[in-house]
């Protein structure tokens, strides 16, 4: 029994057998006490923590992948393809070798327009925790350096909260040429699939040019401190003399279809606010403009950004896993750090929703209305009876808010609050944000609104982020022209909108609108109070708010629309489809343009990578049919040859219910 002690050995007389005797037991005790060594050791080892299995299962899965990549790459480029043949059928030729067997070649000299974030931005001067870093990537590429010295990232890749450019001693330039946005991360690409496929048909970098620029500036800006539209201009100029005065094909992408709106208005004005091209330079030297997922009447997603720092994804991930992101689980609150960052970008405020309520909607309509979310209606002419979809409250506080007819709202006005009482005592905050500058009563004030539409989003704006409106309302335009001849809008904040700007003079342009659709598309939100915001951002996604059947295009706290994942139909498409639809006051010289519509379809198995066929906004890159249709138009087709418009969405049906004037 184990409450028994062994009895000790009575002592006795020295004998030659005691010694021999002695050195037994010792070695016995020696045994006993290494097994229990062992078993404390093997008791200790099994005790596992959540953090160990944690830790366990990353280094399994990277370890698992890097051992993947590594075969990848390390076997013959014939046996992937055979294997993704055999699951996936034959692979159709990628069109650059599909049209160089048609005989098509190079002609018109090609250029590229990155969108946000897609561009590398490299160090060229910082602090002294950025030693060694000096032109190196701090944006795209493997993004090391954000892992190593997050803060000392955050801190560089920020702009001056005053003057919307650099802080000083800091310096954060654009990479330039094609590698400046052909990856934006090893293995992600962004032009890379498009210029390969031209380089099929004889192009190189003669005659593609990457127009690269620091797309955290606002659009003039990026003209004060770098000269980038100066460059652009040159250049274009440069490739049509050297091409035997071909004029280019332009192709934009995402925000760079704003970035180039503002950029055809700044070459034909006069300097010093403009290029001093004349009325005419744009009929000189550009074929076509060729948009790709271009938001040029706006992103809701990006309300949702500057307000809470959130999106669809981020609010689910707070959600499953909360306090991970905005508390000192990793004593780093990490929404609060991108937050402070991202609004010091001013060109974020180019994508807030532009056309108020006229465009959007309002408090009981939307131009939209009756969307089936669930199922594709892109291919078959049934579309079931749902019920009518109000998207024009794009933020409302609680379910029933956002569905309750507008008579039945009690809403208190919350711009005569006084913001005279602090949040929280900064002290207790690892970063300080605006909202922490608003005292409890200005929170409860902004949820008392209960909804907001496009018109009084801009309110809200400027009282939750009063310095970044007030350097946006200097750069940017969220409304509608009343006069167009009016001289106020020769300044270049009007330049990006469409709504407030013209389509320059040149009749013989084609400007085409290339979008994926069949994707669902945040386009509105049901958002709470923060019921823990002492240090954290005081309003979130309240992804609770579930449609269910009933009403399938809101799940988690987000009302979703057609589009390519992140630019809702209505914002690529409106404009071709009615505002600048022949001879407009906003197109007053009848400027063709086109939509060119693909219809989503995902990849069949993960041996596809992003897929051939995607409609997302940036996997869309890599659609082959788009990319024979830019091929086609490069080396000299017009849109007619290519078989007109196709469009696949309400685009046209909703674009009638908006009352513009034209």
């Amino acid at each position: 029994m184990s409450f028994l002690r062994r009895r000790k050995p009575t002592s006795t007389p020295s004998s030659p057998n005691s010694d021999h005797n002695n050195d037994d037991s010792d070695i016995d005790n020696d045994k006993e006490k290494k097994t229990i060594r062992e078993e404390k050791r093997k008791n200790t080892n099994t005790r596992w923590s959540c953090l160990d299995n944690c830790w366990w299962f990353v280094g399994g899965v990277c370890t698992v992948w890097w051992f993947l990549l590594f075969l990848y790459n390390a076997m013959p480029r014939s046996i992937p393809q055979y294997v993704t043949e055999v699951i996936a059928g034959p692979m159709p030729d990628p069109p650059g070798i599909k049209l160089a067997k048609e005989g098509l070649k190079a002609n018109h000299p090609v250029v590229f327009v990155p969108g946000i974030v897609t561009c590398g931005l490299e160090l060229w001067e910082g602090e002294s925790c950025a030693d060694g870093l000096f032109r190196k990537r701090l944006w795209g590429g493997t993004f090391g350096e954000l892992y190593k010295r997050p803060l000392c990232w955050v801190k560089h890749m920020s702009l001056d909260n005053e003057t919307g450019l650099d802080p000083p001693g800091m310096r954060i330039r654009p990479v330039s040429g094609l590698v400046a946005a052909d990856y934006f991360a090893p293995g992600f690409f962004v032009w890379a699939v498009l210029i390969a496929n031209l380089a099929r048909i004889g192009y190189e970098e003669k005659n593609m040019y990457m127009a690269s620029y620091d797309w955290r500036l606002s659009f003039q800006n990026t003209e004060v401190r770098d000269q980038t539209l100066r460059r652009m201009k040159s250049n274009i100029e440069l490739m049509v003399a050297t091409n035997g005065g071909k004029k280019v094909v332009v192709i934009p992408h995402s925000m760079g279809t704003l970035y180039f709106l503002h950029f055809m208005k700044w070459v034909e004005a006069p300097a010093p606010m403009g290029g001093g091209g004349g009325s005419d330079w744009c009929a000189k030297h550009i074929k076509a403009v060729m948009n790709i997922g271009g938001p040029f009447l706006g992103v809701p997603k990006t309300l949702a950004g500057l307000f809470s720092m959130e999106a669809k994804d981020i609010a689910i991930v707070k959600a499953f896993a909360p306090h991970v992101l905005e508390s000192d689980v990793f004593h780093f609150q990490t929404l609060q750090h991108l937050m402070r960052m991202t609004r010091t970008w001013d060109s974020t405020m180019s994508m807030i929703p532009k056309g108020g309520e006229t465009i959007w909607g309002g408090l009981d309509w939307s131009p939209e209305g009756h969307y089936e979310c669930n199922t594709k209606q892109h291919k078959n002419n049934h579309k079931p009876s749902v019920k009518n979809m109000n998207y024009g409250r794009l933020i409302s506080f609680g379910k029933e808010v956002a569905t309750l007819h507008s008579s039945k709202l009690e809403r208190l006005d919350f711009k005569g609050t006084l913001k005279d009482k602090k949040h929280v005592n900064a002290s207790i905050c690892d970063v300080w944000t605006e909202y922490h500058e608003m005292g409890i009563e200005n929170v409860e004030a902004i949820a008392k609104y209960k909804a907001y539409t496009a018109d009084s989003i801009l309110d809200l704006l400027y009282f939750v982020a009063p310095k970044m409106m007030k350097r946006g309302d200097a750069h940017f335009s969220h409304g509608i022209a009343d006069d167009l001849d009016d001289p106020k809008y020769n300044h270049y904040k009007y330049w990006s909108n469409p709504l407030a700007t013209t389509l320059p003079n040149a009749t013989d342009m084609e400007i085409y609108s290339m979008y994926g659709v069949g994707i669902p598309t945040e386009r509105a939100y049901v958002y709470k109070v923060n019921s823990d915001s002492k240090c954290n951002i005081p309003f979130k996604i309240d992804t609770l708010a579930d449609g269910g059947k009933d009403d399938s295009c809101l799940q988690g706290g987000v009302y979703s629309t057609d589009g390519d994942e992140t630019v809702p139909v209505l914002s690529s498409g409106f404009m071709f489809a009615k505002g600048w639809r022949g001879k407009t006051r906003f197109n007053p010289s009848g400027i063709r343009t086109y939509i060119r519509e693909y219809d989503h379809s995902p990849p069949a198995n993960l041996l596809e990578g992003r897929g051939t066929q995607s409609g997302a906004h940036v996997d869309i890159l890599g659609n082959f049919a788009l990319i024979e249709d830019i091929i086609r138009v490069a080396a000299g087709a017009t849109c007619e040859d290519l078989g007109g418009e196709r469009v696949y969405s309400d685009i046209f049906k909703w674009s009638e219910k908006i009352n513009l004037k034209l």
